[in-house]
């Protein structure tokens, strides 16, 4: 079951997912059998899962046929995390060992192309092209992402733009399809569907720079990995892309966020400039407006109590904490 209460309504149903989750980490390789289990078993805000189930549920009262679709999206996620934790060279993830920390690089790949691999013969039961298609559009626009960040790593001269096109690709993207899909399944009409789509798409903008946020400014039990990772491996995101700008610290700035080396060892003074810059305020700025984006999509669908549970979570975003 999801960590957040606003998904309350579809609690049996993400029991369900859960139970199914960890079912689905059946191969003939037992390593692999052991490095997917450890990695679901994990667990996770099971936040995609969370929006396929409500959107259907938006038009449908049983929604059962759509645990596939569910479980189908959060084990996608998933795949992309064990691939993200090689090329990160992650050791935790969730306050857990990575799959990569476990068994090493070259199970964490083929557990993780597995995993897809999984959700594909999932989506398969829908029996939908467009589905499939969808997804195969989402999956390579990821990858794009990824790639784009690995490659934007220490780079102080890459602005905003880049910025919000990589978070897009990274976790706005997915949350958007899985808006979509479960509309797309259900009764849904194409005007719905949409709303639902740019909907998701706003709130996974919005959740990934307060996930950026909470990189300098939370501790390392809340977020399950050491504080300010991003930095030690050269990720630039919104604080330090304003600080970058605006601060007066900018040039020792520049030049730590310039050098690998430094980006380790002068971790805490490069999230000192940023904390003390107005980077952070900035940032809850970005995600506040990304959130009200959410809301004013609400407004295109029918009346309805989880019409209230979509805008409570986008209001939850301004101050979320974990």
């Amino acid at each position: 079951m999801s960590d957040f209460y606003f998904f309350d309504s579809i609690s049996t149903e993400l029991d369900l997912v859960e139970a199914a989750l960890v079912k689905s980490v059946d191969s003939n390789v037992k390593i692999i059998d052991h490095a997917a289990a450890h990695l679901i078993k994990a667990g996770g805000k099971r936040i995609r899962p969370a929006f396929v189930l409500l959107a259907a549920k938006y038009f449908r009262e049983h929604i059962e046929y759509i645990i596939p679709m569910a479980v189908a999206l959060e084990l996608i996620h998933v795949a992309t995390l064990v691939h993200d934790d090689v090329i990160d060279n992650s050791d935790l993830r969730r306050g857990a060992p990575t799959v990569r920390s476990e068994w090493g690089n070259r199970v964490s790949i083929y557990t993780g192309n597995y995993i897809f691999a999984h959700a594909l013969t999932l989506i398969e039961e829908y029996d939908q092209t467009e589905i499939v298609d969808i997804l195969a559009d989402t999956s390579m626009k990821i990858c794009e992402g990824e790639i784009n960040q690995m490659f934007s790593c220490y780079r102080t001269d890459l602005g905003l733009k880049n910025y919000l096109r990589r978070i897009e690709r990274k976790t706005a993207l997915l949350i958007s399809v899985s808006c979509q899909l479960g509309a797309m399944v259900s009764d849904a009409n194409s005007e719905q569907i949409k709303a639902l789509k740019e909907y998701g798409y706003y709130l996974g903008m919005a959740f990934q720079i307060t996930d950026d946020i909470l990189d300098f400014i939370a501790d390392e039990k809340t977020l399950g990995k050491p504080t300010g990772s991003d930095i030690r491996q050269g990720v630039i995101t919104l604080p330090a892309i304003y600080a970058l700008k605006y601060d007066p610290h900018r040039d020792e700035l520049k030049r730590l966020l310039a050098s690998p080396e430094l980006c380790k060892t002068e971790a805490e003074r490069i999230i000192d400039i940023i904390v003390n810059s107005a980077g952070i305020d900035y940032a809850y700025y970005a995600t506040n407006h990304f959130a009200n984006q959410a809301q004013k999509k609400l407004g295109l669908l029918p009346a309805s109590p989880l019409r209230q549970t979509f805008a409570e979570f986008a209001d939850f975003l301004s101050a979320r904490e974990c």
